[in-house]
């Protein structure tokens, strides 16, 4: 990945670990994970639990963080498909689920919905209907597949990540789990270019949840008779939460660039 380039064996694994544990909290804690960034870190290090904190906290970040590490090999692929998306969910949910119609590692087997709060008014959203998820995302893959493809500068890659994360939660494609697979999967391009991840911030979670909202309930959700994404004004919106949020991680990157300077600045100065 070109982010890493340049950068000694210690400092490329630290960032690679600093960017795995980031990722992993945010995109849980969104969720409604309880560790903290630091506990969050402890658990993946140690493999120790925290005290008073729900041991399925404890495995939601582990199975992402082995999502993460996932997506590294994914992006090594020409192409995924609906296997590759799989085993992300398979390693997302974590807790066993022993429904029929609530299965891991495949698609929805019944219709899914949210209930959002908007200003003063609730609604509940109704994401795709099952029997069109499979469809769909085949749809969806060619739509992921093809933004892997030519290369981007970083504010094309803001839009693919925005575009392929949308489309995903619309969908709604798995009974559970489908904002941390989004999270994940939406940032291949951005590492298949050589790019950091996009991470949504947990401080931005209101944000976050409610432009998702605004988008859907206004396009509605995709179907055989609806297009996958609609780049409206409420989609801008999202690209500039993505890309405000994107900033954190290029600033982790530039850090690590920066000890890499300092260091190779030290070494150079006990050249004769």
């Amino acid at each position: 990945m070109k982010f890493l380039n340049g950068l000694a064996h210690d400092i490329k694994q630290n960032l690679l670990e600093q960017l795995r544990v980031l990722w992993t909290h945010t995109s849980t804690a969104i969720e409604g994970n309880t560790l903290t960034l630091g506990e969050t870190a402890f658990v993946l290090r140690e493999g120790l639990t925290i005290k008073g904190k729900p041991l399925k906290d404890h495995r939601d970040v582990e199975g992402h963080a082995v999502a993460v590490d996932l997506m590294y090999d994914l992006m090594k692929k020409d192409e995924l498909d609906a296997s590759d998306l799989f085993a992300l969910h398979r390693l997302v949910i974590t807790e066993p689920v022993f429904d029929a119609h609530k299965p891991v590692g495949d698609w929805k087997k019944e219709n899914n919905s949210t209930l959002v709060t908007l200003g003063d008014q609730q609604t509940f959203i109704e994401y795709s209907d099952f029997w069109e998820v499979p469809r769909l995302m085949e749809k969806w893959l060619e739509m992921l597949n093809g933004e892997n493809k030519a290369p981007k500068e970083p504010e094309e890659l803001v839009r693919s990540y925005a575009r392929l994360h949308v489309s995903f939660v619309a969908i709604h494609p798995f009974y559970d789990g489908n904002g941390r697979v989004a999270r994940l999967v939406a940032n291949l391009p951005c590492l298949t270019f050589g790019q950091p991840p996009i991470i949504i911030p947990q401080e931005r979670r209101y944000d976050y949840l409610t432009v998702l909202a605004e988008y859907t309930l206004k396009n509605g959700v995709p179907s055989f008779s609806r297009p996958l994404i609609n780049e409206d004004a409420c989609f801008d919106k999202f690209c500039s939460l993505c890309e405000e949020s994107w900033r954190e991680t290029l600033s982790l990157v530039k850090k690590a660039q920066a000890l890499q300077q300092t260091r190779d600045k030290k070494i150079s100065r006990l050249k004769p």
